[in-house]
This record gives C-alpha cells, structure tokens and sequence, in this order.
C-alpha cells in the first residue's frame, strides 16, 4: 500500500477514530467552549426570554390550536354569562313581588346609594336587548317596579314598618327580646323565619288596602252617584225654566182668547136677556 495514503485516511488520535465523526466534527473553537458533563448528569437548558416566538414561526398546527382554543374559551364565556342572566332573571321572578328589598336582594335599611348602585348593576345585566330569555321582560319591569318603590319615601317608610311589625311578631313567638343573641346575631335560619313572617305582614296589609281602596271607590261611587244626581235635577230644572219661558207668548196669548171669549159670551147673554118677556 502507499504510506502517504495511509497517512491520510489513518486517525491521528482516538477521539477521530470514534464511529459516526467525520465531515460533522465541530471546529476546535466550539469544542473548547462546549461544558464537559459529569456520567449521569442531563445537559442544562437556558432560556432567553429576548428570544420570543412570533406567530409566522410558529407551525400551522399550532397556530389552529390556539384558535380553537380561543374559539372554545370565548364560548365557555358567552355560555357563563347567559347562565348568569337566566339565574338573576329567575330569581327576581321568584321573589316575593311586594317586598322591594327580596327583588333587588338588599337587606332592610340599606342606603340610597346601594339601591341605585344595585339597580343599575342588575338592570345591565337583565335588560332585555342583551339577553335571549323570554321572562326578561317580565324581571326587568319588576325590578323597575322595586327601585321605584324604594325610592319613594312614603312607600319605602309603609315597608320598613311591615319588616319591623314582622321582626317583633317573630320575637313575640320565640319569647326573644332586642337583646337575646339569636337577634343581635342572626343566623340563616332565623332570617329565612324573619322573611316568611315577613311575607305574611305584607299579604295581611296588601288585604287591608285593597278592602279600604275598595270601601273608599265605593264610597266615592256613591257621591258621585248623588252628585250626578244633582246635576241631573239641576239640569232638568234648568230645562223646565227655558221651556216655560218660551211658552210665555202662548199662554198670554190663549189667554187673551179665552178672556175674549168669555167677553163675548157676556154681551150675548145681555142680548137674549133683554128679549125675554116677563111672565105674570
């Protein structure tokens, strides 16, 4: 064999001599630099937060991933919020109507400031032009109703004393006082008793208004019966008066031919009489 041949394609140290080296060996430079790992240690891996992915590079398949999942997260949104809106509708449709706090879900004695805050809240989120829910119509106009109310003084005043007449009704029962615990501290169950009695003042003083707005209309019914009454007889009055008024001219007048009648009459009777012949 040639020994310059066998020069060349003979490794000059045992790292060339290792399988699978050949054209892919890396410069001397780079193999200074490369760390030498303990047997048994895995490489670390450093990341440079500078080097951020854009979304040319990333691979299609990625790039779809992300949109479904964007696409489904967008959904389960959509889905939470409706599912927010049908629960308050159904709510506000199960509380009771009269009591304005359960509609708006306050606590008695709340300020105006958190009436108008919750309202408004409320109202944004049932409104009819942003949901599909058939009943939103009927919750929206009940939760008008219930602000409104409040925000009257009068009417606000009539409820607080209802929640009051209920709270000492309560009391009365359980042989409590403002002082016992289960007041100043009350649990779950003792205001779900408050609210039931509650409900039970406010359908008794619903009853007792009704009875008085209907005794009062027929009260009113009867006056204004007897005012058009007298209306009538005023007005038929007033009718005879313009009647005989102009009737005046004929009753002159047959009377002027009556009493020329009569006259008449008499001078005839004077004639006959002059011819008579006395007897005897």
């Amino acid at each position: 064999m040639n020994p310059e041949l066998d020069s060349i394609l003979k490794p000059k140290t045992e790292q060339d001599a290792k399988p699978g080296v050949g054209a892919n060996v890396l410069p001397k430079q780079e193999q200074a630099v490369k760390p030498k790992l303990e047997p048994g240690v895995e490489p670390r891996v450093t990341f440079n937060p500078e080097l951020k992915p854009t979304p040319k590079a990333l691979p299609k398949l990625e790039q779809d991933d992300d949109r479904d999942g964007l696409a489904a997260l967008d959904a389960l949104e959509s889905e939470a919020k409706e599912f927010n809106k049908d629960a308050e509708i159904d709510r506000i449709l199960k509380a009771f109507k009269l009591d304005a706090y359960a509609v708006l879900d306050l606590q008695p004695g709340v300020p105006e400031s958190d009436i108008k805050l919750t309202y408004r809240k409320k109202s944004l989120l049932i409104h009819p032009d942003k949901t599909s829910n058939p009943l939103a119509p009927e919750a929206f106009d009940r939760l008008k109703k219930a602000q409104t109310e409040l925000a009257d003084e009068k009417t606000r005043a009539r409820l607080d004393e209802c929640i009051a007449d209920a709270r000492m009704l309560l009391m009365r029962e359980r042989k409590l006082t403002v002082d016992s615990e289960e007041i100043r501290n009350m649990d779950d169950a003792m205001r779900e008793a408050w609210r039931k009695k509650t409900v039970e003042v406010l359908i008794d003083s619903e009853h007792r208004r009704r009875k008085q707005l209907k005794a009062q209309m027929q009260e009113e019914g009867r006056e204004q019966r007897r005012v058009d009454e007298e209306v009538e007889a005023r007005k038929r009055k007033r009718e005879h008066e313009v009647a005989w008024e102009e009737s005046r001219e004929g009753r002159i007048g047959s009377w002027r031919d009556f009493q020329g009648k009569v006259g008449g009459e008499k001078e005839g009777g004077k004639k006959k009489k002059g011819k008579l012949k006395v007897l005897g």
